[in-house]
């Protein structure tokens, strides 16, 4: 089994890098994709670029090229319910576009019966089994994310927990989701918060994104070790 990891920034990347051993590095479409194994378990991973055509373009390269089995969205995200605090984890359970009109998806290719993206059941439980051996000592919660292009301030934040209910906002989950979806590989996104409504705006993300990128892959290594034994 091969594991695809997609993180959005290299930030996010960067606390990966030193566990992957035998790595080989490759270069596809300006992207460089490290491949090779962490703890046993064999990963291809990389950074995509911020956007959800970037995040696109990586999980079908991971798909096409690499042939992964699995893919893992790791890194951070901003926080929409309001109990969320920073440096809290969500895993996803199902993820949507808030930018996308929903009769896209529902009416056109793929003719979903919903905009929800559903994360695969089986990872979510060992998800849950990871995260109960880890035992971090932030708050980790499974629910839905939302994606989009622009980055979400206070008044943006407002409609679209309005309109979805979401845990978080991010700019790349839904497409990666997306992809998974359409080619059928099992997906999951593991994102920790770096901003809130009371710690909003791009000075907070910029402050906190190494602290949460290294707890987001602290859970995602735990997940790898649950996969290896399990699947």
């Amino acid at each position: 089994m091969r594991i695809g990891i997609i993180c959005a920034g290299d930030e996010e990347l960067a606390p990966f890098l030193p566990l992957i051993n035998n790595c080989k590095i490759t270069e596809k479409a300006m992207l460089k994709f490290y491949a090779g194994q962490i703890e046993g378990a064999e990963v291809v991973a990389l950074f995509s670029g911020v956007c959800k055509v970037n995040a696109a373009i990586a999980a079908q390269l991971l798909i096409d090229v690499f042939c992964v089995d699995v893919i893992i969205n790791s890194g951070t995200a901003g926080g929409i319910e309001p109990d969320l605090e920073i440096f809290d984890t969500v895993i996803s359970t199902e993820v949507c576009y808030h930018d996308v009109a929903p009769d896209i998806l529902t009416e056109f290719h793929p003719w979903m019966k919903s905009v929800f993206f559903t994360a695969d059941p089986r990872l979510i439980n060992l998800s849950k089994a990871a995260v109960d051996k880890l035992m971090p000592s932030e708050k980790v919660v499974w629910g839905r994310m939302v994606s989009g292009e622009p980055f979400i301030t206070d008044d943006g934040r407002q409609k679209i927990c309005n309109k979805f209910a979401p845990l978080t906002v991010d700019m790349e989950t839904a497409g990666i989701a997306h992809v998974c979806y359409v080619n059928g590989i099992p997906f999951i996104a593991i994102r920790c918060v770096t901003d809130t409504a009371e710690h909003s705006g791009i000075g907070n993300f910029d402050e906190n994104c190494a602290e949460a990128s290294a707890i987001a892959k602290d859970i995602t290594v735990a997940l790898l070790r649950e996969i290896r034994k399990s699947w």
